[in-house]
């Protein structure tokens, strides 16, 4: 009796494991290839764009497709608009007052759209923007897997939940990454996006403050723009990359080995713990940060996407059809 019903447990455990990576395995870089062939020149012409009137609209654009995919999968549930019905997830706290580039994404949209009509989703469309972003910046490129469509609601409580605020510490990172099935190495290769873009000083005042595993003088500098007291110039920006902010390289883990990270969440990746080695390996090697970084990206790219006749391929991104 103890047998049969072990082995039918392990075969529903199967059972539902083959249907959880199902829908990612329908997911196909080659996806619109006859029904949208003008998606990648139309999506990069209008990261390029937006790219070469600010150069942090890289990150900002980088992280969107983070935000989206550690709630509810990548399903483009960040991009709906609050009403006067509904709460979306853009006013949970790793969201409020930081997200930026939603005008972006709107643009590239409608220009999708002129093109192709009805067929290219605003998740997808996250996914090839999240990569333009990184190769126009100088990182690395990669083969975007598509087919994704786009939810017909959010979770406030799940972006509240599942993205790691700046203040967490390693074990914290670790667990949130490994609830989206991300590995420890793929959520130092995933933080390496910190190697451009910016902070608000309410991320990283208590950083500055009360961290002692920091470099004085770059405290100091921090500060400068940074007030002690909250509710004063919370809104400060400070690169979270202070050598090469714009340019997408290995120098974010260079300043954690010299302890200017940024965040408390940078730092905690090297600071004797188990992840010292990682980025020792990607400062000495920047071509495995790279090769891990895609690697990581491209996974998390896999997380729970609507595809077949789940969700919808929203009109605009902001709303429901």
């Amino acid at each position: 009796m103890a047998s049969s019903s072990s082995s039918a447990i392990v075969t529903v455990a199967v059972l539902l494991a083959l249907f959880a990576g199902s829908s990612s395995a329908q997911l196909s870089t080659n996806y619109y290839y006859k029904t949208c062939p003008e998606v990648f020149s139309t999506v990069k012409s209008g990261v390029q764009s937006a790219i070469s009137q600010e150069r942090r609209m890289g990150a900002s654009l980088l992280r969107l497709h983070f935000h989206d995919c550690f709630v509810l999968g990548c399903d483009a549930s960040l991009l709906l608009d609050d009403t006067s019905t509904f709460s979306g997830e853009q006013t949970a706290n790793p969201n409020r007052n930081s997200i930026r580039g939603l005008n972006v994404i709107d643009n590239i949209k409608s220009q999708v759209e002129k093109v192709c009509p009805g067929v290219v989703s605003c998740a997808d469309i996250l996914a090839i923007v999240a990569r333009d972003s990184v190769v126009i910046l100088g990182g690395p490129g990669w083969n975007v897997k598509l087919g994704r469509r786009d939810s017909r609601t959010a979770s406030l409580t799940a972006a509240n939940n599942n993205i790691p605020p700046p203040t967490s510490s390693l074990s914290n990172l670790i667990s949130k990454y490994q609830a989206q099935g991300l590995s420890t190495r793929d959520m130092v290769a995933l933080s390496g996006a910190h190697t451009i873009g910016q902070a608000r000083c309410t991320s990283f005042r208590g950083r500055i403050y009360n961290d002692s595993n920091i470099d004085s003088s770059f405290a100091k500098i921090r500060q400068m723009n940074c007030p002690p007291t909250n509710g004063s110039g919370d809104n400060n920006l400070a690169p979270l990359d202070l050598q090469t902010p714009t340019t997408f390289d290995n120098k974010y883990f260079q300043n954690l080995i010299s302890q200017k990270g940024l965040l408390h969440s940078d730092q905690v990746l090297f600071n004797g713990g188990s992840t010292d080695s990682i980025v020792k390996g990607y400062v000495n090697n920047p071509n495995s940060f790279s090769s891990d970084f895609v690697a990581a990206i491209i996974k998390m790219g896999d997380i729970s996407p609507l595809t077949g006749s789940q969700g919808e391929i929203r009109k605009v991104c902001g709303k429901v059809n």
